[in-house]
């Protein structure tokens, strides 16, 4: 069965349109899923207060098999095989990747919340997901 999940793309680091670039090629080559609309890429602020650079921002409309879990576990592969590490909470990074919706699913547990607790507090994912049709 597929569903149509939303990956937020999100990176501050380096060549941030390289790591952006990356993780689109990374999310189309999963097994069983395939991106089916991409919004534009726009600069944004940092969020959560840690002093760093401006982000390149990009949302995916991904058509997938895997679970949520799995999907996750796809993406902290991918972020790790782009050099993320993980020192500081909400800081700098070459790239982030979250699910920021699955198709009408709602997941809350201590590893995973679906949709994503900060769709509300970022502007630019709901103006990528109006970009791509996404419905309320």
């Amino acid at each position: 069965m597929h569903h149509l999940a939303y990956i937020a793309l999100g990176a501050n680091l380096g060549d941030r349109d390289h790591y952006l670039a990356f993780a689109r090629n990374a999310l189309a080559a999963l097994s069983g899923s395939r991106v089916v609309a991409e919004s534009s890429v726009e600069e944004t602020p940092p969020a959560g207060g840690v002093p760093q650079g401006a982000f390149l921002n990009q949302m995916i409309a991904l058509e997938t098999e895997l679970s949520p879990h799995a999907l996750l576990a796809e993406l902290h592969r991918i972020e790790n095989e782009a050099g993320r590490v993980r020192t500081i909470h909400w800081g700098p990074r070459t790239l982030d990747l979250d699910i920021v919706r699955y198709g009408d699913d709602h997941v809350d547990e201590p590893d995973l919340v679906i949709p994503h607790p900060q769709l509300a507090n970022r502007d630019w994912w709901q103006r990528e997901l109006a970009e791509l049709g996404a419905k309320e």
